[in-house]
């Protein structure tokens, strides 16, 4: 590895031997000079310098003027004042120009040795304490996947997972990374298994022992706090992971206050039409289907899928309170309905609760399939997490949660369903009927490697409507995508690597839902 260079400019550099030998027998390599005009002209000379050490008092120009011609020339090269002066307005000035440190003169070289280790070797140091901490769970999370896991347990180490990959992004340690995205595949191998053994039985109505899902979402989750003491705002956020709920955490947490970051399941499909008209409603979509023979839509029927959800949300209401609830039902789909609520997010206090439901990031998702310059954009996990932190910052949705924020209210962040970035392409041959959704099919004699799916070829015993006689589902395992042999190849490279929903993946089924407060 290179050695670190260093700069130091100081006009009694003489009394400094011992704190340069100690830097040079550290491997550090250091350069010296009297005063700022020499400073300035080994800085503009060489472009290699990693830090610098800097006098604030000198003759000729003063340590904060050299301070601000080297951050002139560039700012990104950190600077550690070193000064006999403590007076405040000196401190502030250098703390105002974005000092990397500072230092009060006698410096003896372990003061200056931290401060190196703190600006310089610091990415360097995250970097390897996180390796070797993610190396000693390693054979943890190994064996927590091959031992018989329960639903809580399956979210717990779900949750471990996440923030692994958080932590190993921001030490940009891409081995680790690697090491860790093949672990990821080895938890979802064992969840799809898990699943398929468990899901019909989750469904039974009598089962205490079931995750709850998205059916029983709200009744569970959200209406046990709906009362008079102050509103309720909940915002579902459609295709939100868990990941991407942690990286907006730490901007929420600025005006909100989290009281319990919980989950549910998403059913199968994990699909937008099928999962949220099953939360709006509190039904599965058999008995949606049932109840509202003129409002249900299957995936081959003309017109919108979710268009119902209004009526859903105030129907499942009137069914749980026994006391007029006021609620409002709020659809953002574009930036104009974005704005027109962050102008009129006040009127939200004027109801029990106000549902709204933000579109951004299933249209993200989608789009990012679509188009050429957001596969760019977001090429891989972290950079689709940046991209969904980026859009919420600067979001009509955020102004709104902001303006809410200045009153006292109950918020709920929670999602419909997630999305998995699939990788590994599986052949399935079916009629002209057969739905074009990449991670589930519906259809009459379906064929495929019953390897890669989970199948039900009687979709009443998963609560799933029946657009046929013979009509059976299957649900994509794991990161595959189903493909026709017609243009297979043109096909896999098109769809490889994008985020999909619809199938069997920890990413897709174990939502988030968060519920706050307003500080």
């Amino acid at each position: 590895m290179d050695k670190i260079k260093i700069l130091w400019v100081d006009d009694e550099i003489e009394t400094l031997k011992p704190q340069l030998l100690f830097l040079n027998q550290k491997g550090y390599e250091v350069t010296a000079v009297t005063n700022g005009y020499d400073a300035i002209e080994e800085f503009e000379s060489s472009n290699e310098f990693d830090a610098v050490f800097l006098d604030e008092s000198m003759p000729g120009i003063t340590g904060l003027e050299t301070l601000s011609r080297l951050k002139a020339i560039k700012s990104s090269v950190p600077i550690v004042m070193i000064t006999k002066n403590e007076e405040e307005h000196i401190m502030e000035e250098a703390i105002g120009s974005q000092i990397a440190d500072y230092l009060i003169k006698p410096v003896n070289p372990n003061q200056i040795l931290l401060s190196l280790k703190k600006i310089v070797d610091e990415k360097r140091l995250v970097r390897q304490k996180t390796s070797s901490d993610y190396q000693q769970d390693f054979r943890q999370i190994f064996m927590q996947i091959n031992s018989g896991l329960d639903y809580h347990e399956w979210v717990d180490l779900y949750k471990k997972i996440i923030n692994w990959e958080i932590k190993i992004d921001n030490s940009q340690s891409l081995e680790m990374g690697e090491i860790l995205s093949t672990q990821k595949a080895e938890a979802n191998a064992g969840f799809t298994k898990f699943v398929d053994r468990n899901y019909m039985s989750w469904l039974d109505k009598d089962n205490k022992n079931a995750p709850i899902m998205s059916y029983n979402l709200l009744r569970e989750k959200v209406f046990p706090f709906i009362d008079d003491d102050m509103p309720n705002v909940m915002v579902l956020l459609d295709n939100l992971r868990y990941d991407q709920w942690k990286i907006l955490e730490p901007i929420i947490e600025e005006f909100y206050k989290v009281e319990s970051e919980d989950y549910f399941f998403s059913i199968l499909p994990t699909s937008t039409q099928y999962s949220r008209n099953a939360i709006f409603a509190g039904m599965m979509p058999s008995e949606i289907e049932k109840k509202y023979p003129d409002l249900w839509k299957n995936d081959v029927d003309e017109g919108g899928k979710n268009l119902s959800e209004s009526q859903f949300l105030a129907d499942q209401i009137s069914r749980v309170f026994r006391k007029p609830i006021k609620s409002e039902y709020i659809k953002i789909t574009n930036v104009h309905n974005g704005k027109n609520l962050a102008d009129n997010a006040l009127n939200l206090l004027n109801n029990n609760l106000s549902a709204i439901v933000y579109n951004f990031i299933d249209m993200l998702s989608h789009a990012r399939t679509e188009m050429e310059v957001l596969k760019e954009l977001a090429d891989d996990e972290k950079a689709y997490r940046s991209l969904t932190r980026s859009w919420f910052l600067h979001s009509p949705l955020w102004t709104a949660l902001q303006r809410l924020a200045e009153k006292q209210i109950r918020l709920f962040i929670l999602t419909d369903h997630g999305s998995i970035k699939v990788r590994t392409p599986s052949k399935v041959i079916g009629d002209r009927e057969t739905t074009t959704n990449l991670r589930y099919k519906v259809g009459r004699n379906l064929n495929y490697n019953p390897d890669d799916v989970i199948d039900y070829k009687d979709p009443a015993k998963v609560f799933l409507p029946r657009p046929n006689v013979s009509s059976s589902f299957i649900f994509a395992k794991e990161d595959k995508f189903f493909l026709y042999p017609n243009n297979y190849n043109y096909y896999n490279n098109y769809y490889r690597d994008t985020f999909q929903h619809g199938g069997v993946s920890l990413e897709e089924i174990i939502c988030p839902v968060i519920r706050l407060k307003s500080k």
